[in-house]
């Protein structure tokens, strides 16, 4: 996916589109995400689409539900997507950060030799 350590470190150009590629897998896994948590919320807890499509952004977002929870399905669902939105954070962070770590890491390789 990246170039290997011999190779020249890409130019401005390509390195921006890189970098745009991850930005729309980054979104891409919020969307589906975010897809997840409104459909649990939906079937789980009966909300209707706007309430579950807020409760879903605002666990995803770190904030916690809004709407208490009435049933127990809906209790565990919101319990696993906490913890879901907790990883899925950690993997957009990894997604974005990516390319400018690697490019740091190049670019440091480079002026070593």
């Amino acid at each position: 996916m990246f170039e290997h350590k011999k190779e020249p470190l890409l130019t401005k150009g390509k390195y921006i589109v890189r970098i745009l590629k991850h930005l729309i897998i980054a979104f891409s896994v919020v969307v589906v995400s975010l897809g997840i948590g409104v459909i649990g919320y939906h079937l789980t807890e009966g909300l209707n689409w706007i309430d579950s499509f807020l409760n879903a952004s605002m666990i995803l977002g770190g904030m916690g539900p809004v709407n208490e929870l009435h049933t127990t399905m809906g209790k565990l669902f919101a319990s696993f997507y906490s913890l879901f939105s907790g990883i899925i954070f950690l993997v957009i962070v990894g997604i974005v950060f990516a390319p400018i770590y690697h490019r740091f890491l190049h670019k440091f390789h480079l002026e070593i030799k």
